[in-house]
């Protein structure tokens, strides 16, 4: 079986569901998720700097992060286990400003996003998890931010649920302390 590379233009301008090309014989499976070519024919223009992975237990929940300054578009995939991963629009002026979508990324859909930048981006683990995440820019620590994951103006619908509740989420001390959506549009009219 051969599945190719298949682009979906999403309500949020700019970001894409992706699904990755595969090949499967008696052997396995071969996934390739990033061609800088490819991407350019469907109008992703997105360029390699820096790869990495996160290893999440089932409840953790990475909130809405983003970088102030050299923003990071990416594209993420789940390698393994199962997540339910969010992004919000986050450029103003943007039609869709302040809007979010959620997504199951899956090791076996292998759905990838393409994140542009100035969106926000954070999941919550169904499953204990590999996440790839493919940037476009270098993290950057001196800008590094983020928004509540519960912040009321947004307002994710996380399947909380799906963890047994908000009981069992785990967050790191660093996303309890993040800006609101608000705090966000302040810092932005500056």
């Amino acid at each position: 079986m051969i599945q190719k590379f298949a682009f979906k233009p999403l309500k949020l301008a700019g970001a894409y569901e992706i699904q990755p090309f595969y090949a499967t014989d008696e052997r396995g499976g071969f996934v390739k998720d990033y061609n800088i070519d490819v991407f350019r024919e469907n109008g992703v223009e997105h360029e390699l700097k820096e790869v990495f992975y996160t290893i999440s237990k089932r409840g953790v929940i990475r909130a809405t992060h983003f970088q102030l300054e050299k923003q990071q578009p990416k594209l993420v995939r789940c390698i393994s286990g199962h997540v339910y991963d969010v992004i919000v629009d986050l450029r103003p002026g943007s039609e869709t400003f302040g809007q979010w979508m959620g997504f199951d990324l899956t090791g076996e859909n292998q759905k990838t996003l393409y994140i542009p930048k100035y969106f926000g981006h954070g999941y919550l683990v169904l499953e204990d998890s590999v996440v790839s995440y493919k940037c476009g820019e270098v993290f950057y620590g001196a800008g590094d931010s983020g928004i509540m994951y519960n912040d009321p103006d947004i307002g994710i619908e996380w399947p909380m649920e799906k963890i047994g509740g908000v009981d069992n989420l785990i967050i790191s001390e660093k996303d309890l302390h993040l800006m609101s959506f608000q705090d966000y549009c302040k810092k932005m009219e500056r």
